[in-house]
């Protein structure tokens, strides 16, 4: 697996012992490499055409929107289906059955006949009979604390309140975005060599971003609704600083286990983005904008609202911690070893969030050597056996590269507290108690570092037994160690597609794996409703529909500008 990158050596990059530790992956935050920033820069560039083709809501907000995509490529459609919730039937759980709304982009023309096909199944997600043309299936509940209140402020021809946003930053959150083949819709392999939507979950985000302006559109609708005279449109402002929601519990967590190649090549690519940043020669001009950017970071972490305790001291230390980083730059005048003095200090000084939102930061700065990475983050899946292998070799290679899986002790309990497995009702991954919940028999096997030390030890038995030994020999004695093997051989020239971590400890946190994924979507605003689900916002300050299409084409300075949107902070309400 290689990308272009590898023709630069003298890139230094972080040792895979430092960056694949579970909590430094818990800490990060959403960078420009992030699939939202990435998918919003192409559109730009290529100067996506979308257009609402159909509005048929009624006066409860109810009926059906299409929204049609033109690209340089391809025709594309979105069609969004928004019904009745009985205040019963709403939840953010998996097994909903019933949403306010559903969605679906897909590819090509929407026909009458495919448009009833999709309105008999669509608003039933997994248990519809979907159809094969459809790129992403999706659902989504309303903010019913900002909902109401939107098209309350607006029918009386009034601009919500900026700080409902601050707390809440979405009309509508999503409780699931599916692609690549879930329930019938177009697999994978069919936007391999789509120019649009090949990188990884492009297709999802702009599902998600579409759902966005769907929100603004149907409050404006309700409000004109409520009071034609009266009612305005939502300022420009806040429809910028109006994200989408998503609620994501433990289902996430083992697409970052079950895919070691693609996590490697994403913490790769961001490394990589980290190492350039790192030797570019600092200017006045380039400190100066870091300042920037870490003021405007400090501030939206300052607004940033959670309920959880543990994340409202994590948000409050980083504040702290970026203040000293803006008070240290502040003193510091320019100088070729300013950026590794820099971040040789938050190392030592700073809380670990804060040392990699400032690493994100960092990378912010020289898009014209990075952005080329954002198509370096998808790859071909494929773990090699290699039988031939001397058995010995495969002994030292365990030792050498997981190591961090050798400290396993299997009679601590602490150690092999957790255990995973699939929920009866939806196939969804959940973790028990080892020893005091039922279910452990039916185990699944996300425990890495477990899985390495006991293959280490059968195998050590085995050289000892056949010094001369091959890996094909090893696995007739022992078959069930197949898997693993295979994983080793495969991911020892990748040095960070394991999270270095054992997912049985007692303190292992699932929350850290969510945000982990959650970073790279391009997700901010992280809110935990327990330790194993969390509340996070996409979108929040991205341009909009007008601002990405221009009929002449937007130049580089204009799509540099839209691109400048991470970590958004509330509009001043007096300027709206």
């Amino acid at each position: 697996m290689t990308t272009q990158v590898d023709s630069h050596p003298h890139w230094r990059l972080r040792p895979a012992e430092q960056v694949m530790r579970l909590e430094r992956l818990g800490s990060l935050h959403a960078s420009r490499l992030s699939f939202c920033r990435s998918l919003v820069r192409q559109m730009a560039r290529e100067n996506w055409q979308i257009t609402t083709t159909r509005f048929d809501l009624d006066a409860q907000g109810h009926g059906t929107v299409i929204y049609r995509l033109k690209t340089p490529s391809q025709l594309y459609h979105g069609v969004v289906f928004s019904q009745a919730l009985a205040p019963e039937h709403r939840s953010d759980r998996v097994i909903a059955e019933a949403w306010d709304v559903t969605f679906a982009l897909l590819e090509g023309e929407v026909e009458e006949r495919l448009l009833e096909h999709m309105a008999a199944n669509v608003p039933l997600q997994e248990a519809g009979r979907q159809h094969p043309r459809l790129l992403v299936l999706s659902r989504a509940n309303k903010s019913l604390r900002n909902f109401d209140g939107f098209v309350e402020a607006l029918a009386s021809g009034q601009q919500p309140q900026p700080d409902w946003l601050t707390r809440v930053g979405y009309l509508y959150r999503t409780t699931a975005v599916y692609g690549n083949g879930k329930f019938g819709i177009a697999d994978y392999a069919r936007l391999r060599e789509n120019p649009d939507f090949n990188r990884p979950f492009s297709a999802q985000m702009f599902a998600v971003y579409l759902l966005r302006d769907f929100s603004i559109q149907q409050v404006e609708h309700l409000a004109r609704q409520r009071d034609p005279q009266q009612a305005v449109a939502l300022a420009p402002a806040l429809q910028r600083y109006l994200g989408i929601g998503n609620a994501t519990g433990l289902g996430m967590a083992p697409f970052l286990i079950n895919h070691p190649q693609l996590i490697q090549q994403w913490v790769y690519s961001r490394e990589c983005a980290l190492a350039s940043a790192r030797i570019q020669p600092p200017s006045h001009a380039s400190r100066n904008r870091l300042l920037t950017l870490l003021r405007r970071a400090h501030r939206h972490l300052q607004e940033t609202c959670t309920e959880d305790a543990e994340q409202t001291q994590r948000n409050a230390a980083t504040v702290a911690s970026l203040a000293d980083v803006i008070g240290w730059l502040e003193r510091t005048p320019t100088s070729p070893a300013l950026w590794q003095d820099l971040l040789t200090w938050a190392d030592s000084h700073c809380e670990l969030e804060a040392q990699e939102l400032l690493n994100t930061l960092l990378i912010e700065l020289y898009p014209e050597t990075i952005d080329a990475l954002e198509n370096e983050l998808g790859c071909e899946e494929l773990l090699e056996l290699q039988p031939d292998m001397k058995a010995i070799e495969l002994l030292s290679l365990i030792r050498e590269r997981c190591a961090w899986a050798l400290t396993y002790n299997e009679n601590d309990p602490d150690q092999c507290y957790w255990f995973w497995y699939r929920s009866a009702e939806k196939e969804e991954p959940r973790l028990g108690v080892r020893r005091q919940e039922a279910g452990a028999e039916k185990e699944t096997p996300l425990a890495i570092g477990p899985r390495i030390h006991n293959a280490h030890q059968r195998l050590e038995a085995f050289v000892e037994r056949v010094p001369q030994g091959l890996v094909v020999e090893f696995l007739m004695a022992h078959p069930e160690q197949k898997e693993i093997v295979r994983r080793i051989q495969t991911l020892a020239t990748t040095p960070y597609g394991e999270i270095q971590a054992n997912l049985w400890h007692r303190q292992m946190k699932p929350m850290h794996l969510l945000r982990t994924k959650l970073s790279f979507f391009g997700a901010s605003r992280f809110d935990p409703k327990s330790d194993r689900w969390v509340r996070v916002t996409l979108f929040q300050g991205a341009p909009l529909f007008s601002e990405l299409f221009d009929e002449g084409g937007l130049d580089d300075a204009r799509v540099d500008a839209l691109d400048d949107w991470s970590f958004p902070v509330q509009p001043d309400a007096n300027a709206l």
